[in-house]
């Protein structure tokens, strides 16, 4: 490790000169990489709702769907706007109530409450399918040109306006994530270091870390939206202690050395030492999203790792070059540090050590049901701010033509017309359904087969498949609509046990169902995983027990906070919590916890080394506490999207409970336990 140190030192300018260059590339990357906007493409690929999709696509040329609501006007001037919007790229049908029959059937014949489904007093719907699928770009082009066309004489709707919404939002807020997270990261910098330059080295350097992370996501082909807003403030949060820890162990080097190079070595050897367990812990943490069903977790999990990895490398490589070029101008902007030494605190704790112990002890249960009862949601338009189209469209369309949610059933086109009039009554008279549309149904109706247009026999029937068009009065991921699609699903299979109920419904009602169970096994995995680890780090059976138990209680802890306040979060950040907050904050427990061992190693009493732990981490455990904290706080409260804005005002709340948790809690459980934790961790002489 030597060598390397050493190399690093002589080699300085060439490692700052290289890392500026290689940024040009990942520069490159960066703008190459393809961000997704829609979390259902995340689902797995052989479940039965996207092999629904799949038919959708290929053979009804139905990839995506779309609902606009036209207000006051002309009938021939709608036909018109109907004409425009077929000539858009990416368009397959364009119908509304005058589109039904074509001109073989008069509207006015039309029964009313067919009639009613698709007009409405001054207000008409028109129903738009495209060919590609929701999230294509070719989809979202379409619904963007259709928007411009439109103007606003109509309001879109459905999951490709959505996603579009959500991507345009996001794209207006995304740089200002990152100046509010490094602007607050720079501020407690400033505050808690001895130096005005060393800061903007230090964010310096993890930027270049950060740019080659985002940049070589291009080999991944394209990342999600959350990954893309949630990878830059994280990485910027849990790599920062590297770097610091590696600044003090340089200027506590250069009392000792006369020789600036000779002290840099030293510090980059006890850095690259002593960062290996927390990296590792951090780095399988979110390795753990990995195993998540829903693929989402795998992008966030590899980016996220990716970015610990790149991290360390820089904090032992070009941080310390950039100190070193920069010595001279950094010797100039010294300051006094304006920490506090924490030594009141320090001594409260040892001192009420048995009464904080007692308080754990009774807080542990009830902390654990709290995030238990914590209300989770699962509507991705929920981000969406109400003066954006498709939120106006959404709320239009339920207030006027009461369209809760869709769905389609596809069944094989080879059912005989018998069972497929006895399914489609059945299906009409479930609780919660709103009309149903088929050609068994337009048949009741007096629209034979001979009355109906091209386009609506393309929608309703394909080579291989019968289409029935199901609407709901439940909205999207709730209880209702999930056991009504259960409801159906039993219906439908009765007469075709290859039916399959397709839609944006279905789609979430799994998207549920897989997040509940993912939330289970990655919080199992992450603990399994990084148990594993701190057992080899710290050589002990019983710590990581000890250790993992005080950051769960601080999981618990954050999580329960969201019950009391009645403060619902979105689903994927159940998920995610769990595994990012335990990965990022074990750090702070094994800082606290080595330095405990090696004083009780070397004979210390106890007490004496717990003390002598408190004042030796509860600085730098504060400082990478709050710089985690400002690199994640400011963007959630400032998100409109909260899919984003939940995760990280979690993760920020989690950094601030973990740190007080390890601070006070951690050193009472190790003077506790001392007496095991000698008998089951290797190093302690009889």
């Amino acid at each position: 490790m030597k060598k390397f140190s050493d190399f690093i030192c002589r080699h300085r300018v060439g490692i700052v000169v290289l890392s500026i260059v290689l940024m040009v590339p990942a520069l490159l990357g960066y703008i190459a990489t393809k961000v997704n906007y829609d979390l259902l493409v995340y689902l797995p690929s052989d479940i039965e709702t996207i092999e629904g999709q799949r038919i959708l696509t290929d053979e009804f040329g139905m990839g995506a769907f779309s609902a606009a609501v036209v207000e006051k006007m002309p009938a021939k001037q709608q036909l018109g706007l109907e004409e425009k919007i077929r000539a858009v790229e990416g368009v397959n049908q364009v119908l509304s109530l005058a589109d039904l029959t074509g001109t073989a059937f008069p509207v006015e014949f039309l029964p009313s409450e067919l009639r009613e489904k698709l007009a409405h007093e001054d207000s008409q719907l028109i129903l738009i399918t495209f060919r590609d699928g929701t999230s294509d770009d070719a989809t979202l082009a379409a619904v963007e040109q259709i928007r411009a066309i439109t103007k606003e004489q109509c309001l879109i709707g459905g999951m490709s306006a959505m996603v579009l919404d959500t991507k345009m939002l996001f794209n207006n807020e995304t740089v200002l994530y990152v100046l509010i997270a490094v602007g607050l990261s720079l501020l407690i910098l400033m505050l808690c270091l001895d130096s005005y330059l060393v800061p903007f080295l230090m964010l310096g350097s993890i930027g270049i870390a950060l740019l080659f992370n985002m940049g070589t996501n291009v080999f991944l082909g394209e990342i999600s939206y959350i990954t893309k807003a949630i990878s830059a403030v994280l990485q910027l949060g849990v790599t920062m202690d590297f770097s610091i820890f590696l600044y003090h162990k340089y200027e506590a080097a250069k009392k000792q050395e006369k020789d600036r190079l000779s002290a840099m070595s030293e510090a980059i050897q006890a850095t690259a030492t002593s960062v290996v367990g927390s990296a590792l812990t951090t780095f399988a943490g979110f390795l753990a999203l990995c195993t998540m069903s829903l693929t989402l977790g795998t992008d966030i999990g590899i980016v996220m790792a990716k970015g610990v990895v790149l991290g360390v490398i820089c904090a032992i490589t070009t941080f310390p070059a950039l100190l070193l070029v920069c010595d001279k101008w950094i010797d100039r902007t010294h300051h006094k540090e304006l920490l506090p030494c924490f030594t009141t605190l320090r001594e409260a704790i040892i001192k009420y050590r048995k009464i904080i112990l007692a308080v754990f002890l009774v807080l542990l249960i009830p902390a654990y049901v709290l995030n238990t009862k914590t209300e989770v949601y699962y509507k991705l338009d929920s981000s969406i701010p109400e003066d954006y189209e498709y939120s106006r469209a959404t709320e239009k369309l339920r207030e006027e033509y009461g369209m809760e949610s869709q769905m389609i059933v596809l069944v094989d086109s080879d059912l005989a017309a018998a069972k497929l009039d006895e399914m489609t009554q059945k299906i009409q008279q479930t609780a919660g359904i709103d009309g149903v549309v088929s050609a068994s149904v337009l048949n009741q109706y007096g629209l034979s087969e001979d009355l109906l247009t091209s386009e609506m026999k393309d929608i309703l029937q394909s080579e291989d498949h019968s289409a029935i068009i199901v609407l709901s009065d439940y909205e999207i991921a709730t209880e209702e609509l999930n056991a009504q699609i259960t409801e159906l699903n039993t219906i439908v299979k009765t007469y075709d046990e290859n039916a399959i109920i397709a839609g944006e419904g279905p789609l979430m009602k799994d998207l549920v169902e897989i997040s509940d169970r993912d939330f289970k096994n990655v919080n199992a995995v992450s603990i399994g995983v990084i148990f594993i680890i701190m057992a080899m780090v710290l050589k002990s059976i019983s710590l990581p027990v000890i250790l993992m138990t005080a950051i769960e209680f601080a999981i618990f802890l954050n999580l329960g906070c969201a019950y009391v306040t009645g403060t619902q979060i979105p689903f994927i950040a159940s998920i995610v919590i769990g595994t990012i907050q335990l990965g990022a904050t074990i750090d702070y427990a094994i800082l606290l916890t080595t330095k405990y061992l090696n004083e009780r190693q070397n004979g210390t009493e106890k007490i004496a080394a717990v003390r002598t732990a408190l004042s030796d981490s509860m600085q730098s455990i504060f400082v990478s506490a709050m710089c985690f904290f400002g690199a994640t706080i400011g963007v959630g409260l400032f998100s409109q999207i909260d899919m984003i804005g939940s995760v990280c005002e979690l993760i920020a709340r989690g950094a601030i409970i973990s740190m007080t948790v390890v601070m006070i809690v951690v050193p009472t459980l190790l003077v506790t336990c001392d007496g095991l934790i000698r008998k089951t961790t290797l190093g302690f002489n009889k």
